[in-house]
């Protein structure tokens, strides 16, 4: 696969509330990569998801942001979205009383493509999940935390986009549906996708090619995943981020 930068970071600096979230973020994604993106909860992960997919309310102060060579800064979501960039939420959205059908149907329509159920199979087919039994079910609370994620990974799936964010995609999810979201991230690798992986998940972090390490909303360290894995089960202390005792009691790295 050609090496070639699908989105590019540089020197972003986002305050909410006259604090301080991220101080000169920089950094790069290929097509086809995975990038982990690690660090203890409250650090600023999430939103650097927000910043890059401009979210209202987390508009950059300063810095640049490059999506196959254009600049996004100060565009809509949707805009950006048609760019070629996306987000799986941390917590999907259930878009109560759609059905499985029109809410895949959806990604299908944002990219001009006519709907049909074979395709609509195939991306159900492709996160584990039976269609036969789910195109016609309602997306509510009859489905669990990990059904939903691996709906919305099939929506993604359709929508073919250049880079997509995962906000914790093994977040309250079982060993079931924790390997059917590594096959996923997989298959983005394999069609081109740029992938930056918000995670805590060690299991996760092994399928990246490259890890950042942020501590503070500040990149701390760059590197190998496994470097940065072992940087930041035993070098990580003392450390002055407030938020750092809360990872050691929840983070499945130690």
């Amino acid at each position: 696969m050609e090496k070639r930068k699908v989105l590019e970071v540089n020197n972003l600096n986002l305050e909410l509330d006259k604090s301080k979230i991220l101080t000169d973020f920089s950094f790069d994604l290929e097509k086809g990569e995975v990038l982990a993106v690690i660090g203890p909860n409250g650090c600023g992960k999430s939103s650097l998801a927000y910043t890059l997919m401009g979210l209202s309310g987390y508009e950059e102060k300063s810095g640049e942001i490059k999506l196959n060579d254009e600049k996004i800064n100060g565009m809509p979501t949707n805009k950006i979205a048609e760019r070629g960039m996306t987000l799986a939420w941390q917590e999907p959205a259930r878009y109560e009383g759609v059905s499985v059908r029109k809410f895949l149907s959806l990604s299908l329509k944002s990219q001009g493509e006519e709907v049909n159920d074979q395709k609509l199979a195939e991306a159900l087919e492709e996160v584990a999940i039976v269609p036969s039994k789910y195109l016609d079910r309602k997306i509510d609370d009859t489905l669990s935390g990990g059904e939903r994620k691996r709906i919305e990974l099939a929506s993604i799936l359709l929508m073919e986009p250049e880079v997509v964010i995962l906000d914790e995609p093994d977040s309250g999810v079982d060993v079931v549906a924790l390997n059917n979201i590594s096959q996923v991230i997989k298959d983005f690798r394999e069609k081109g996708t740029g992938v930056i992986l918000i995670t805590h998940n060690e299991e996760m972090l092994q399928m990246a090619d490259r890890s950042i390490l942020v501590c503070n909303g500040e990149i701390l360290r760059k590197g190998e995943p496994e470097d940065i894995s072992r940087y930041f089960k035993y070098e990580c202390v003392p450390c002055e981020d407030e938020n750092y005792q809360e990872h050691l009691e929840v983070s499945t790295f130690g």
